[in-house]
């Protein structure tokens, strides 16, 4: 019982910035880009000592901040819900934003702040023997409700949780059933509290190499967009890599339940999620995944056929609806695996190496 008793030493422990506990600690601000910090949570596989961390269930859900973000969205226009019980897929929209603040006050927002520079459709199937996180480009041409055509990640800033998730399932007919929203604040406590990650990257003479990263370094890697090739879908790839990496680091340590208890700790305090997704409802999901390995999780970005400039000269992303479409028809149906094996060309997956 060593184990258990480390890990309530350190959910207790002194936190050496505020000198608060741990599970107080409630930073809520930064610059943000960076969505699916929850995703390495959820998509794990499960080991030996998932009991042991999860007995610290009501620290660990005291992190998490709340939001209602599904009020005032009208039943009738949302696409179905899967038949209630265990085996129904999942969908979680997950977003990047500058702040989480004010994510439960709507009231709080002014047009043009706290867009979502990242968003991120993650696509759990209902045997659990797969997953999938497919990005929407922050600048895509989208109708909004209400507000007629404009970037999507400009719904946030708009109506704020409810409409972005109104916006995503307008555009994709795919049905969210849960919300989280993060921060760039926490991304670098994230990576070094699995003590960084691995990401591929090129070595400079055609070939590649394994690049261990601290949470600084992963940072600068994830940001960047001005010195690549392709821009902010270069970036969005980063993203990606760096989520691919945090799950395979996160499976390697999952019989190290000291090190589960801290890597759960910064992730339930870097998310605010919306009211029914409970530390429960992720342990639940969790435990339903267990056969899901990194090689199971496909990483994409949604369909496009490249940028252009609206009508009022803003730069825009078109997604390309062809291919759009279907593939957000094969989520819904959760039939993607078979889609992607059927339709291997222009689907932009994340590769092994990333520029």
């Amino acid at each position: 019982m060593a184990a258990p008793d480390r890990m309530n030493d350190f959910l207790t422990a002194p936190n050496p910035v505020d000198g608060g506990l741990r599970h107080a600690r409630r930073s809520r601000r930064g610059k943000g880009v960076v969505a699916g910090i929850v995703v390495g949570a959820l998509l794990l596989v499960g080991g030996g000592a998932t009991a042991a961390w999860f007995g610290y269930r009501a620290s660990l859900d005291g992190n998490l901040e709340r939001i209602d973000a599904f009020e005032g969205l009208d039943e009738s226009t949302r696409p179905s819900a899967a038949p209630a019980g265990p085996d129904t897929p999942v969908n979680i929209l997950v977003l990047g934003s500058d702040s989480r603040i004010s994510a439960g006050d709507p009231t709080a927002w002014e047009a043009g702040a706290q867009r979502t520079d990242a968003i991120m459709l993650v696509h759990l199937s209902a045997d659990r023997q797969t997953a999938a996180a497919i990005s929407i480009p922050r600048d895509s041409w989208v109708p909004i409700p209400a507000y007629g055509e404009a970037k999507i990640n400009a719904a946030f800033s708009y109506g704020g949780p409810g409409l972005m998730i109104q916006t995503v399932e307008d555009l994709t007919g795919v049905r969210v059933d849960h919300f989280a929203v993060t921060d760039f604040e926490s991304f670098t406590t994230l990576t070094d509290s699995l003590d960084g990650v691995e990401i591929t990257v090129p070595d400079g003479a055609g070939g590649s190499v394994r690049q261990a990263m601290d949470g600084e370094e992963a940072l600068a890697f994830a940001r960047e967009r001005h010195a690549l090739a392709n821009g902010d879908f270069g970036r969005v790839q980063r993203q990606q890599a760096w989520m691919r990496a945090i799950v395979a680091k996160a499976n390697n340590n999952r019989s190290d339940p000291l090190k589960m208890a801290g890597f759960l700790q910064a992730v339930t305090s870097s998310v605010a999620v919306d009211e029914d997704f409970t530390f429960d409802r992720m342990q639940e999901l969790f435990q339903s995944a267990g056969d899901i390995s990194t090689n199971d999780i496909t990483f994409m970005t949604a369909p496009y056929s490249g940028t252009g400039r609206s009508a009022d000269g803003q730069s825009i992303v078109v997604l390309d609806r062809t291919k759009f479409d279907p593939l957000m028809a094969a989520v819904a149906a959760d039939e993607l695996p078979e889609f992607l094996a059927a339709n291997p060309d222009g689907m932009d997956v994340l590769p092994a190496v990333v520029q």
